[in-house]
């Protein structure tokens, strides 16, 4: 069971008593423009092959972190997506969470490299991934499609772990 503290949040698994506070949050409006409409099983079922965790600071349920892997020996690398409460942004809770996710994926799983994928048009979150090491790589051109079915640009970006990280002690 992952149980990760960072310097501010703590990533946990979900349980079940999460799920309407993590869906008012994803229902928000500044949150629903970048994470589109939730799909049935949210949190739990909808993505099989994602980890998900809550985010919280003391004890209160502030987003929601989640990773995914691709394991084949010759591509590896993680990919992360994130939400936050608005009630809490700009007090350091996102990179704090994403930094404290990172640590775990290349010190515990041995990734080296990670990805996210922002709308390019996501100024908050690319500021976000950037504050803990993301480097932009690419646009992916109409890669997805938003609340009001329009195809949308994604910011590819990456962290290479030896870059980023300092050395394990």
């Amino acid at each position: 069971m992952i149980r990760l503290a960072g310097e501010r949040v703590a990533l946990r698994p979900l349980v079940f008593e999460d799920v309407p506070l993590l869906t008012a949050i994803a229902e928000a409006p500044e949150v629903a423009e970048w994470w589109g409409d939730l799909d049935e099983g949210f949190p739990f079922t909808d993505e099989p092959d994602t980890v998900r965790l809550t985010i919280t600071h003391d004890a209160t349920v502030i987003g929601l972190i989640q990773y995914g892997e691709e394991n084949e020996p010759d591509y590896r690398f993680a990919g992360i997506d994130i939400f936050l409460d608005p009630k809490v942004r700009g007090q350091g809770s996102g990179p704090d969470a994403l930094r404290t996710l990172v640590q775990y994926l290349a010190r515990e799983l041995g990734h080296h490299r990670i990805t996210v994928d922002p709308a390019v048009d996501n100024a908050a979150a690319i500021r976000s991934y950037e504050k803990v090491g993301f480097e932009p790589v690419g646009v992916l051109r109409s890669a997805w499609r938003d609340r009001q079915g329009r195809w949308r640009d994604l910011l590819l970006m990456d962290l290479i772990v030896e870059e980023a990280l300092p050395p394990s002690v």
